[in-house]
């Protein structure tokens, strides 16, 4: 590839990048990998940690950039995947490879760790994300006001399941009226 053409490339990977999430994502995970890992010692667990918060800063980002660009895909359900599931996995992948790279690799029960709190992660950042937070660039506010935003997030990330649940019970509470009208329409031709 040609200096222009690597030139463009970083470019296009610097525009994308999201520092909010590098900065909130290396801090997190690597507090979870040191919780995990407390039971083997902090001399082992400390060289895994800052393989995690080195490996992490520089490419979660990038991640969270692809993911604030997924915001705008044409099928929603396409981009709530990508932002859930894609990203996050991907991103999992090429953390345990560069953990082995390193021979720091992490145990099975840090690694399950990671990839539940990814998981869980991943679907509080759609939430704030699809609320205009944590977005950088012409889209995104200040970090103070993100994390001024922070516990109307976490309370309505806590309790979208509920409304999802009740939406759903309204929802299917309906239907035997919706036929019952639709049946005498129906009649009345």
């Amino acid at each position: 590839m040609n200096p222009a053409g690597r030139s463009l490339i970083l470019a296009r990977a610097c525009a994308c990048w999201n520092w909010k999430c590098a900065l909130l994502s290396a801090t997190a995970r690597s507090l979870v990998y040191l919780a995990a890992m407390a039971r083997t010692g902090l001399r082992g667990g400390l060289f895994v940690v800052l393989i995690e918060m080195a490996y992490v800063t520089l490419t979660a980002g990038l991640y969270a950039g692809v993911q604030q660009r997924a915001l705008a895909f044409r099928s929603r359900l396409l981009g709530n995947l990508t932002i859930v599931f894609g990203v996050p996995w991907f991103a999992l992948a090429l953390d345990w490879l560069a953990h082995r790279a390193a021979g720091a690799a992490a145990p099975a029960p840090a690694t399950l760790a990671v990839c539940i709190f990814a998981t869980v992660s991943a679907l509080f950042h759609l939430h704030a994300m699809r609320r205009g937070a944590f977005l950088t660039g012409r889209v995104g506010r200040s970090l103070l006001d993100d994390f001024r935003r922070v516990p109307r997030l976490v309370a309505g990330f806590a309790f979208s399941p509920v409304v999802a649940m009740a939406a759903l019970s309204a929802r299917l509470a309906r239907l035997p009226r919706d036929e019952a009208a639709a049946a005498d329409a129906e009649a009345a031709l």
